[in-house]
């Protein structure tokens, strides 16, 4: 556990936030800006000031912020509940690592699907599983592939007859992804699937290597997977086998470890981005401790993300919903998200945002598109709207009272190295609010306890 090296200045700095909550008015107004290769960020962040950062920035000296970093990425236990490194990041750092090393332990069955003529990829896995391999296919989705992929999450039977009856007397080649083979939609669907899966047409992501062969998976068929590596961290994995089939996955790979190396760098530029990652996880922890905004909206103006919003859900939820730490000062431990694609999303649930009551933050993801200016148009202006940034005309009827702090982020371009920058940072800010909030991030007895229930009913 963190401790702390100087209480009486912590609870000093503290003490000065909780001065500043009540205070309206907001000194040295928050100025800055974020440019990189891939990815540009500008705040309205109204009611977060310098000044705010400052303090917040005091406590994580207090914390031990970067030492809590370095212990991430030289593979220090930080999941602490479960005794266990988080190495996810190795796939991106360590790429020529025999264990971490995507290309070489995915290589032989990207041979053997392109060589024995396959039509169909067919990906089973929930969670994780699911939501980042689908996320990168919506990405990099090619219309002149000759193959076709599905994703199958699996607590239904009848999404799975749906996708597969009408593929049936096709040629298929199956993935299974699951951690442990416990996992209850994916068993059902290797049951569902019986004798159609045979040791030549289907493979098992897994770190339960030998319930696999129990079940009668060929050792060859089996793609290890590391027991210190979380459902949720896992897109950097061989769990995203499918994209590899067709896409230089390294870029996606060097992609995030450009952001590592920036959130370990002692560069001048890599201290603007150190910088960046702050203000994303102190303002989070600022609103929902403080202004008492515990939703945030994220929002995705390219048709290529729109699933980031679900993939994010789900990395922040599960990291970030836990009991709060009896020695923190924080109490509020994550805010609930939801968001969709932002062309979308406006014709459903914006009118809340714009003219209701409830108390949000919001992210907004965006890249210039000369073949698509409405989005960028809609983005920049959907950030200046619920900014209270707009300054024109309007109407009593067009009034809003929005008032939402927003983070907004440019993509510089649509490439997988940019996504790969773009979700290791992501990754960055959850990992600096646990660390604020002294929480483990890597854990989730939640789920785990909701798993454990539904079992009883079906007995």
């Amino acid at each position: 556990m963190i401790q702390l090296k100087n209480n009486q200045s912590f609870q000093s700095a503290f003490s000065a936030l909780k001065k500043l909550s009540k205070n309206e008015t907001v000194k040295r107004k928050l100025s800055f800006r974020f440019e990189s290769e891939f990815l540009n960020y500008q705040p309205f962040l109204k009611d977060f000031s310098s000044q705010h950062y400052e303090i917040f920035d005091e406590i994580s000296h207090q914390l031990d912020l970067q030492g809590s970093i370095v212990d991430l990425f030289e593979g220090e236990v930080v999941n602490k509940t479960e005794n266990r490194p988080a190495l996810h990041h190795q796939y991106r750092i360590n790429q020529k690592s025999k264990e971490f090393n995507f290309k070489k332990i995915t290589q032989p069955y990207i041979q053997k699907i392109k060589k024995d003529g396959f039509k169909n990829i067919i990906t089973f896995g929930i969670g994780g599983s699911y939501e980042g391999p689908k996320l990168l296919h919506e990405f990099t989705k090619n219309e002149s592939s000759k193959l076709n992929y599905y994703f199958i999450s699996g607590p239904d039977k009848d999404e799975f007859n749906s996708i597969l009856k009408p593929l049936s007397g096709q040629k298929n080649f199956y993935i299974f992804s699951s951690k442990s083979l416990s996992t209850d939609e994916t068993l059902a669907c290797l049951k569902w699937l019986g004798r159609k899966r045979n040791s030549m047409n289907s493979i098992v992501i897994t770190s339960n290597s030998k319930k696999a062969i129990s079940m009668g998976f060929h050792e060859n068929c089996i793609i290890p997977f590391p027991e210190s590596i979380g459902g949720r961290y896992s897109i950097w994995s061989p769990i995203s086998l499918s994209t590899g089939l067709e896409n230089n996955f390294s870029s996606f790979l060097n992609g995030g470890s450009l952001a590592d190396k920036m959130m370990l760098g002692n560069l001048k530029e890599d201290k603007q981005y150190q910088k960046f990652i702050k203000i994303l996880a102190f303002s989070d922890l600022w609103f929902s401790n403080f202004k008492n905004k515990k939703n945030r909206v994220i929002l995705s103006y390219n048709w290529k993300l729109r699933s980031l919003a679900n993939y994010i859900q789900q990395l922040e939820m599960e990291s970030l919903g836990k009991q709060a730490n009896p020695r923190s000062v924080f109490k509020e431990t994550g805010q609930s998200i939801f968001g969709g694609f932002g062309s979308t999303a406006q014709h459903s649930y914006f009118q809340l945002l714009h003219q209701g009551t409830a108390r949000f933050c919001t992210d907004i993801v965006y890249s210039t598109s000369k073949i698509s200016p409405l989005s960028s148009a809609q983005a920049k202006g959907q950030a200046s709207l619920l900014s209270s940034n707009f300054k024109g005309p309007t109407t009593l009827l067009e009034k809003t009272n929005s008032n939402s702090p927003v983070n907004l982020f440019h993509l510089n371009k649509l490439s997988l190295a940019g996504l790969g920058f773009l979700i290791a940072t992501w990754e960055h800010r959850v990992f600096i609010t646990a660390c604020m909030l002294e929480i483990n991030p890597f854990d989730q007895y939640g789920v785990s306890a909701g798993k454990l229930i539904a079992k009883k009913f079906l007995s």
